[in-house]
């Protein structure tokens, strides 16, 4: 089923080599080898366009097994760079700057948590989306230009470059607000190189104009799985009318309604398509996505062609990626409350208990408590420590996942066993695998492969049907349209496949950490919102665009609930002699001028009329 990708990838190598070799060699100028060879015709195009596809932040950016050392270098051969808010690598990593996940190692405090963030002299962050725009535009102009397409082929090509283009400059103008908006290939001495930031309105409405376009006007031509579709368009609809009609809304801009309805419309064309695939863990954790319910683009890996290390992160010897403790209480009982208004719920000094009759995702996203002896004669063998208890997960997770999955004890990537979680990092039983709040997330860890590191093959959902629902869960409710309907189309259907009760509208659970400015409606929107997304990149900016940073953001990331006596080396909040672990400390606030990234400095010595974010100059 990974064939046709693997040529895809193949062909644009060849196809980069190729245009390397012609200058070598000199033959004939090299923009005139791009026009007549790459922009010849349908499949030339299609080739060249493959690199475009690169911009959707997947995985990460391995397509050698080597490392990834180069994803920092804009320079690399890799033409174009993946896109997500601050990171270039793992999407769970974008999430440290968010309210429910913490870097569980010494000093790994979030910079903008912690108003550390210094004005960067340059930016991958700047920089990348303006790379992708250039080649983006290099095509557009080709494809207006070239005699090989039919009018209905020209205006499918079109399509594509538009959606790319609005897809970029809307990666911009979340960082930074107002921006360069870019819309022909430039020159050395275009002007445009020199133009002053333009207003968001304007910005706003040219990337929706750019998108109902390519909708409207893709064509109906075979360019293979993983390709951009009309409902592939629609679910960036989605997701975008909801980020920009909530950010105007809850900044103070004006015309949210607008985005908003365009956030419902797409979610429409979409919701009646596509159903949930019943098994959380397999929409990030299957070699091949293809065909799975719910996946409405995914990104390929193949093999020894093009692989990723998302998964050897939860398998190695780093200390990486934790839930907080405020992200494990927000997953309900299984009768549908709270855990501080359940009576399943069996308290949280012993994590045993804590982990007991808990949503489904839960156990699919944090590691289950667990201890076994390693078994002298097998590294990938174990023995039972004779306390019952300290396997009690074990056959929930056989009933939940399979050996190629989530099974228990959890292992290294080379198939060594982990004694023990939570594996404690400064007071750790084996060097992998630990953690430093004790919730230890493994959302992407598999067996697809063992005793290769950084070699990881599973498919990457770009968009899918989950989201969808989420997003047009809360356009609906900022709408004033959420009713008992929508609430069963959408956050319903995902608690089902959570084995979590039906939510009844006006009968939300109690809930005391409930922020007193959100409606109890919303509230559990956005609680699904958190759970359904963990770990996948989102939370930070669904703050941004909520404005609920500086509330969220302000009080310390705890862990799990520990004795000194048996930690003796984890910090304990206020220093106690048994209480929550404390990585970080309690953070200052979050200022109002957080909310948009600083312009690089060498940007603005290049070009004179560009003006910084305020309050970062």
């Amino acid at each position: 089923m990974k064939s046709f990708y693997t040529h895809a990838c193949l062909g644009t190598a060849a196809l980069l080599t190729l245009g390397a070799c012609d200058s070598l060699l000199d033959r004939s100028p090299k923009d005139e080898l791009t026009e007549n060879a790459v922009y010849s015709n349908y499949e030339s195009i299609k080739t060249y366009a493959w690199q475009l596809y690169d911009a959707f932040p997947a995985y990460d950016q391995i397509n050698s097994g080597q490392g990834n050392s180069n994803h920092d270098n804009l320079g690399s051969t890799r033409s174009t760079v993946q896109l997500r808010r601050g990171m270039r690598d793992m999407i769970m990593w974008a999430d440290f700057d968010s309210d429910l996940m913490d870097q569980g190692a010494d000093n790994g405090e979030s910079d903008w948590i912690w108003q550390r963030y210094d004005i960067p002299t340059s930016s991958y962050d700047y920089t990348a989306p303006y790379q992708n725009i250039r080649a983006i535009n290099s095509l557009l102009q080709g494809v207006e230009a070239s005699s090989g397409l039919t009018e209905e082929e020209r205006a499918h090509w079109r399509s594509v470059c538009y959606f790319f283009r609005a897809y970029n400059h809307a990666s911009l103008m979340n960082r930074y607000g107002d921006i360069i908006y870019v819309d022909k290939l430039l020159s050395d001495d275009s002007p445009e190189l020199y133009g002053e930031r333009i207003p968001r309105d304007e910005v706003a409405q040219k990337i929706l104009d750019e998108l109902l376009y390519a909708r409207d006007n893709l064509g109906a031509f075979d360019d293979g799985e993983c390709t951009i579709t009309q409902d592939v368009v629609n679910a960036f609809l989605s997701r975008y009318g909801l980020m920009e009609g909530t950010w105007r809304k809850y900044h103070g801009l004006g015309n949210a309604e607008k985005y908003l309805e365009v956030s419902i419309e797409a979610s429409e064309a979409l919701l009646p398509k596509y159903n949930l695939h019943p098994n959380y863990d397999e929409v990030f954790n299957s070699e091949d996505l293809s065909g799975v319910d719910g996946i409405i683009l995914y990104k390929r890996y193949v093999e020894d062609i093009f692989m990723h290390r998302m998964t050897q992160e939860t398998r190695n010897d780093n200390a990486g990626e934790d839930l907080t403790k405020k992200a494990v209480d927000m997953y309900l009982m299984t009768d549908g409350q709270t855990r501080w208004t359940s009576p399943l719920f069996e308290g949280d000094k012993d994590i045993h208990a804590e982990f007991r009759n808990r949503d489904k995702r839960f156990y699919y996203t944090v590691t289950p408590p667990y201890r076994v002896k390693k078994d002298p004669d097998s590294a990938s063998g174990w023995t039972s420590t004779g306390n019952p208890i300290d396997e009690e997960y074990f056959s929930l997770m056989q009933e939940l996942s399979d050996d190629q999955h989530k099974t228990l004890p959890s292992d290294q990537w080379t198939g060594t066993i982990t004694q023990v979680q939570p594996n404690l990092f400064n007071d750790r039983v084996d060097n992998w695998n630990h953690s430093g709040t004790g919730y230890r997330c493994w959302k992407f860890y598999n067996r697809l492969l063992v005793g290769k590191n950084n070699r990881d093959i599973s498919d990457c959902p770009i968009f899918r049907i989950g989201e969808v629902m989420l997003n047009y869960a809360e356009a609906m409710y900022e709408m004033g349209r959420f009713d008992q309907n929508v609430c069963d189309q959408t956050i319903n259907k995902l608690r089902e496949r959570g084995g979590i009760p039906a939510l009844i509208i006006g009968q939300e659970p109690e809930d005391p950490t409930r922020d007193p400015e959100v409606a109890p409606t919303l509230w559990e929107i956005r609680r699904e919102r958190a759970i359904e997304l963990m770990a996948e990149g989102f939370r930070f900016d669904d703050l941004r665009r909520w404005k609920k940073c500086d509330d969220y953001l302000k009080t310390p990331k705890l862990g799990m609930w520990i004795k000194q006596s048996d930690y003796p080396h984890m910090p304990i909040q206020d220093g106690a002699e048994e209480g929550y672990i404390s990585l970080d400390g309690t953070p200052p606030g979050f200022p109002d001028y957080y909310y948009l990234q600083p312009l690089p400095t060498d940007e603005l010595l290049l070009n004179p009329n560009l003006t910084q974010n305020p309050q970062w100059e």
